[in-house]
């Protein structure tokens, strides 16, 4: 009996605003892109998604579940600018088949550089989901399901957690499927429960590829694969972006339809059930152990950390951005150190990306600039004042940015 288990991330980034060298102002972040874009996501996809999600959580009467992770900054940014789609999350964690889930409240890279601000942001994001949704996370994912054995081990010493969810990339299963549970390595209580990518990406990426070979894909075919797992799996795991559904493909493919239609079809086979993450954890057991001594991620064809990390530009800016935890932690500064954390947000490393390879379509897609070279600038000139403010009393600053005129030159960029 294949338990198929929707997990969907929820996430849009702070975007920074155009930040110049001869800035002088502490308001780094574009409230006017970011409300527009939220609004427009959350019209495009949110709203419409959850809607339907409702209705078919109503409708099969409890026996379509799904599971969420929501950024700490989207919900921020839900309460100012998308308070409608709060009211509906509310509405799908009132049915009791909705579980949300426990990641970095600032969607960071920060296990990577400082374990102290990892945990820290965990604890706050699982804080947010308890006062928001009465729900006490008990299954985490890192950013962008970035993974390796030493996270793991983490996460279990930390003790609130039942299981951690990653990518089942293949040359860390070889010849495994990713349609059971596994232990993490070392580990003695944590589960793993792995993405089958495969099946994922037939609904997040190739859903509206008329090129593709199985295009278009229907709900009744689709169910045909997922009941092919009977015998050869316990869980169809289909990890994916939110804005899969009316963002990235758009209303128009029918991937409305899709998913109106997929309950159903699942269900039809008595073999066949829905699971959140947590009842997955309860219902099987391990089958094998992972060991997973290097990072992987769910981003590009690499599954790596090159997204964030493979050029100079990224490697500079977030190695200055965490050298600055021990003064902006010391300054005692609420304002600055929500901006440090914003500016954690693994997106403003993403734009930084010079891949425009195989994966080029998904990050232009995503960058806001007009370059990477343009986005590592901006970054630079807002870490550089921040850092201005950690050591220097920020007297008599103009709210309307004609401040001082200090010019800045970006940490790596001096002649």
């Amino acid at each position: 009996m294949p338990s198929v288990c929707f997990y969907f991330q929820v996430h849009q980034p702070m975007r920074l605003r155009h930040y110049t060298v001869f800035d002088s102002d502490d308001r780094y972040f574009d409230d006017g892109k970011n409300a527009a874009i939220c609004r427009k996501v959350a019209n495009k996809c949110y709203l419409p998604a959850n809607r339907l999600l409702l209705k078919l959580i109503d409708k099969h009467q409890g026996r379509f579940k799904v599971a969420y992770s929501l950024t700490g900054v989207l919900l921020e940014q839900l309460e100012s600018f998308s308070p409608e789609v709060l009211s509906t999350f509310h509405a799908l964690a009132d049915t009791g088949c909705v579980e949300f889930l426990a990641e970095t409240y600032y969607h960071s890279l920060s296990f990577l550089y400082s374990r102290q601000e990892f945990v820290e942001q965990v604890k706050k994001h699982v804080n947010a989901i308890e006062e928001l949704f009465g729900q006490t996370p008990k299954v985490f994912r890192n950013t962008e399901l970035i993974y390796n054995n030493d996270l793991a081990l983490l996460i279990e010493a930390m003790g609130c957690f039942d299981a951690i969810i990653t990518e089942g990339a293949d040359h860390i299963l070889g010849m495994r499927s990713p349609n059971f549970v596994y232990r993490p390595q070392g580990c003695k209580h944590l589960k793993l429960l792995l993405k089958n990518y495969s099946l994922s990406d037939d609904i997040a990426f190739r859903f509206s590829n008329r090129h593709w070979v199985e295009w278009p894909l229907t709900a009744a075919k689709f169910e045909q694969w997922v009941s092919a797992v009977n015998g050869n799996g316990n869980v169809v795991n289909l990890f994916m972006d939110y804005e899969t559904l009316g963002e990235h493909q758009w209303e128009d493919t029918g991937i409305f339809d899709f998913v109106k239609h997929l309950p159903e079809e699942v269900l039809k086979n008595p073999d066949n059930n829905f699971k959140t993450p947590s009842e997955v954890v309860a219902s099987y057991d391990p089958m094998d152990g992972v060991d997973v001594p290097h990072m992987i991620s769910w981003a590009d064809t690499e599954r790596d950390l090159s997204a964030w990390l493979g050029n100079p530009m990224q490697s500079n800016a977030i190695h200055e951005l965490y050298r600055l935890e021990k003064k902006v932690k010391t300054v005692n500064d609420e304002r600055i150190l929500s901006d440090w954390r914003k500016l954690q947000v693994s997106d403003h490393f993403y734009y930084m990306c010079t891949k425009y390879f195989a994966d080029g379509d998904v990050h232009k897609y995503f960058n806001p600039y007009d370059s990477p070279y343009d986005s590592y600038i901006n970054f630079m000139n807002v870490l550089d004042h921040l850092q201005t403010r950690c050591t220097t009393p920020v007297v008599g600053i103009d709210r309307a940015g004609t401040g001082s005129g200090q010019t800045v030159t970006p940490v790596g960029m001096e002649n």
